[in-house]
């Protein structure tokens, strides 16, 4: 049976790149926000249902979502924000569910969901949960120096997030990522082979030790 870990993180934690040197090592990568794109993508299935709760002026045209104007509207009113999830999360879960059974072979899988914290069908659907870890000012001037935000509006997507100390009490192993790339590929191999020795028991559950990867 394979052991599935839900890795996560705050934006701006570094969890994209970690997700990647977890697929070069050769690891079943499953990608929420990538299925979340399929879902929304032109023609994709969940459009319809985004039509029906915010109307056309969510879209450029007919079958193609205007991702800008759906971001901001979701930013303005939480209510938006908490409909929007309501359509999107069971599709993406089914998703999750649906790639988990690719893999039946593997020691384990990585499942890279952001808000992993805040949606408990998430944390259900994985054995154990990775928190990359890294300090807010961090979070910031990294996203500073990707996409140009400015510190207010990084924040302000940093507090629609679960809190750092809230992700802490979830984990089950700690990245810490406030060093160089070589640092963290060096972890994440040393994670690697930890996973790869761990196994599951007769009622599907990992062994309960804990990691924190602070080298």
């Amino acid at each position: 049976m394979t052991l599935w870990i839900g890795l996560t993180g705050g934006i701006g934690s570094g969890k994209s790149q970690a997700a990647k040197i977890f697929s070069d090592l050769g690891v079943p990568h499953i990608d929420a926000d990538a299925l979340n794109r399929n879902l929304t993508a032109d023609n994709g299935i969940a459009l319809p249902a985004i039509r029906r709760l915010f109307g056309d002026k969510v879209f450029h045209t007919q079958n193609s979502l205007n991702r800008a104007a759906l971001r901001d509207l979701v930013f303005r009113r939480p209510q938006a924000k908490k409909e929007l999830e309501e359509v999107l999360l069971p599709l993406i879960l089914n998703e999750i569910k649906s790639a988990k059974t690719r893999y039946p072979n593997a020691a384990y899988g990585i499942i890279d969901v952001p808000l992993l914290i805040e949606n408990p069908e998430f944390l259900a659907a994985v054995d154990r949960v990775l928190v990359i870890d890294v300090s807010e000012a961090t979070q910031i001037l990294r996203v500073q120096q990707r996409s140009g935000l400015n510190t207010e509006e990084i924040k302000r997507i940093i507090n629609t997030q679960a809190s750092r100390k809230t992700r802490l009490l979830y984990a089950d192993d700690v990245l810490e990522n406030e060093g160089t790339l070589s640092e963290l590929t060096k972890k994440i191999q040393g994670l690697h082979r930890f996973y790869s020795g761990l196994t599951l028991n007769q009622y599907g559950v990992a062994s309960p030790c804990r990691t924190i990867c602070t080298v």
